[in-house]
């Protein structure tokens, strides 16, 4: 067991980068230990883990595809042998196989809709299910899942991606009613976020573009940073003890505009 298992835990999937890294790191300067889960930027996840270390905290760096049950368990298995238990669960994990026009129905196929799921519904179910017996006796444990405001407007990066966004706010719901009062279960649906996964996947003009598009929409003039919603997940998981069950819009005001 670690000399730091009296410390709060943190588990954040997918954090080699974006929204993940943001929140792993984020945890680590406001006192947590963190677990930085990757599935295959190992190079990415160690350098967050290297900030995390710098800020004061002990990181745990472990290998996992959320969407197999077995590494799921196994990671559960990591963080009790090391600390003893879990206070806060982000599930940020998340992919996309393609780019696609919505009006395409050609473009995605059975296999597309299947390879999402398996990450970004089914993920967050097995991650849970393995995390909540580390939570269950600790302080108002939180689970946050990110999510989209794709998943309420039928937009993102293809319609399995949408789709899948909007299993993961159902999802959301009845993780919470499954598991109160012992955990909190909440979910975060940014809108555009500036990171280096929709520059990539867009391509830096159309990103430039689309960003223009929505900052001319939303009442605050600006795109979602993953700070932001570093900040929002930690607010669910360590703040908000009294939410569950929420699905928090952070979009700058672009669904009022």
């Amino acid at each position: 067991m670690s000399k730091t298992s009296d410390r709060p835990v943190c588990i954040v999937t997918g954090a080699s980068s974006g929204i993940g890294a943001a929140s792993a790191l984020l945890f680590a300067q406001r006192g947590w230990n963190v677990v930085v889960n990757y599935a295959s930027q190992r190079e990415g996840a160690e350098k967050v883990a290297a900030q995390c270390r710098e800020a004061g905290a002990e990181a745990l760096v472990v290998r996992a595809d959320v969407g197999d049950d077995a590494q799921c368990r196994a990671l559960a298995q990591q963080v009790q042998a090391h600390w003893g238990h879990a206070d806060a669960l982000v599930n940020s994990a998340g992919i996309t196989t393609k780019f696609a026009d919505l009006k395409d129905l050609e473009a995605l196929d059975a296999e597309d809709f299947a390879a999402i799921y398996r990450v970004n519904v089914i993920g967050i179910f097995q991650m849970a299910r393995a995390v909540a017996p580390l939570m269950k006796g600790r302080p108002t444990p939180g689970i946050v899942n990110i999510s989209s405001i794709g998943g309420r407007q039928g937009t993102g990066s293809s319609i399995a991606y949408s789709a899948s966004k909007g299993a993961a706010n159902t999802l959301t719901l009845s993780l919470a009613r499954a598991l109160a009062p012992a955990v909190r279960v909440n979910a975060i649906l940014p809108g555009m976020v500036d990171g280096q996964w929709l520059r990539k996947g867009l391509g830096e003009a159309v990103f430039q573009e689309r960003r223009k598009r929505y900052e001319g929409r939303a009442l605050l003039q600006a795109v979602v940073q993953p700070e932001d919603v570093a900040r929002t997940a930690y607010w669910l998981a360590a703040e908000a003890t009294k939410q569950t069950g929420q699905l928090i819009d952070l979009e700058a005001g672009f669904l009022l505009g």
